[in-house]
């Protein structure tokens, strides 16, 4: 006969429950709670650390080809506008603002990206996605007081059909709000964006915004 004492030593993790005894119900009982609760946190687990592994196997995918997709985009035909060789996002205007001095003034800078591209919204869906920011350098006699920008469209990936992305594509603007002291000022602002088509991302950019700044 076994004993109940023997029964209600704790099982270790892992290690099965001894068959149903003729007493000591409640501590078998209990064992198998422990079991049943060991196996769901497992399984809990495993799902976690298989969704994980699947989106970081989608952006190294995604990382892994993007040298061979720039030389397969269409910019990559035309050495003025190749991601090779230049810039994916364009900086259109204004290339000149008068605004009242010292007073924080609204300007809306507008910027295009190429055909068969997007960029990050300013508010990424992930952490680790690079967003769209404007600057100002400090040195420049032109302040950014603070920019406005505009929401980003949904984008979803080949790859990865269950994940969407918030991007900018074809030709979008951010409100800035610049203040400048009297005189002429001419400020070279900067765009960081991060560049992808459909397959594969570009490694982050900036390009300069170029804005001759007059307060009046």
């Amino acid at each position: 006969m076994i004993r109940e004492a023997t029964l209600s030593q704790p099982t270790s993790m892992g290690a099965p429950c001894p068959g149903p005894p003729r007493t000591g119900l409640r501590s078998w009982s209990g064992c198998l709670a422990s079991e049943t609760w060991e196996s769901t946190t497992l399984n809990w687990l495993k799902t976690k650390s298989m969704r994980h592994c699947k989106k970081s196997l989608v952006w190294i995918a995604l990382a892994f080809s993007a040298f061979a997709a720039a030389a397969q985009s269409p910019l990559a035909d035309s050495p003025n506008r190749s991601i090779l060789h230049g810039a994916a996002v364009e900086y259109l205007f204004p290339e000149q603002v008068t605004v009242p001095a010292s007073k924080p003034s609204p300007v809306a800078l507008h910027f295009r990206i190429a055909p068969g591209f997007h960029i990050n919204s300013h508010k990424p869906k992930e952490d680790y996605l690079i967003p769209t920011t404007l600057s100002v350098p400090e040195d420049s006699g032109v302040a950014l007081k603070d920019a406005a920008y505009p929401e980003g469209t949904d984008f979803t990936l080949p790859l990865d059909p269950s994940t969407k992305l918030s991007v900018y594509t074809g030709e979008f603007a951010i409100q800035a709000r610049l203040v400048a002291p009297r005189g002429n000022h001419l400020v070279q602002a900067s765009l960081h964006y991060q560049a992808c088509d459909k397959n594969a991302c570009m490694p982050p950019k900036t390009i300069t915004v170029p804005i001759d700044v007059i307060g009046n």
